[in-house]
């Protein structure tokens, strides 16, 4: 093989990686949160389908390559949880490990179409983590579980199924807001995409369902969880 044909062969692997990262970097933070009117993100009530002339600027169709999302979980949060007498852990293939949840990415795919095209929200898809999730066990043994974890990146919002005592409570419930303000420049280990800084705020469906299930008031709406750091593989 020659030199120019070598050369050739690197710039468009790096190209396909580089337009990944670009997807990544949209689809994890999304730089609103869920409750932002900004139309770059609206809400999947009011988005409009690709035409079938639409053609995404980039595209990553397969994500069940891995690798995970982080959540280094705040103090506050642990506070909170703390005063409420529960006690925290994982489910499935998660881990938690000095203070930080790790949740397996398992699947889905994103397509980024622009902020100039007529597509919304113009990042589409979603990011799967089947099989894991935290769980919330209080004194008296109840215990609350919060699995298979699906983002969506137009809406900036992350959805999952909740389980009381082992009984299913809500499929595919809204979670979690995510939001990119405070996100930190795409960095690429190896062939990874790399994107850390997205903020994780519960819910107020969340909110709601824990201060029912737990006999409190304490959860509000928009608390801080941790600071996510996503890791997707772009190849």
């Amino acid at each position: 093989m020659n030199a120019f044909t070598r050369k050739n062969i690197t710039k468009t692997t790096l190209g396909l990686v580089a337009s990944g990262a670009l997807i990544f970097s949209l689809a994890a933070c999304s730089m609103d949160s869920g409750t932002s009117t900004d139309t770059s993100s609206s809400s999947s009530s009011s988005s409009s389908e690709p035409s079938a002339a639409s053609t995404p600027a980039a595209s990553i169709a397969d994500l069940s390559n891995g690798v995970d999302t982080q959540v280094a979980v705040d103090q506050s949060f642990v506070d909170a949880i703390t005063s409420l007498g529960l006690t925290p852990g994982v489910v499935g293939t998660a881990t938690f490990t000095d203070g930080t949840f790790s949740f397996p990415i398992t699947g889905g795919n994103v397509d980024y179409y622009g902020p100039d095209s007529d597509v919304r929200p113009y990042v589409q898809g979603e990011i799967d983590h089947d099989g894991s999730g935290l769980s919330l066990t209080s004194a008296d043994g109840t215990v609350v579980e919060l699995t298979d974890f699906r983002i969506d990146p137009g809406e900036s919002k992350l959805y999952g199924t909740v389980t009381a005592n082992g009984a299913v409570a809500a499929e595919d419930a809204y979670l979690f807001n995510l939001w990119g303000g405070t996100l930190k420049p795409i960095q690429m280990e190896g062939s990874n995409a790399v994107l850390e800084g997205t903020t994780v705020h519960i819910s107020p469906d969340a909110a709601s369902l824990l201060n029912q299930t737990f006999g409190t008031d304490a959860v509000q709406d928009e608390m801080l969880v941790g600071v996510a750091k996503i890791t997707a593989a772009t190849e």
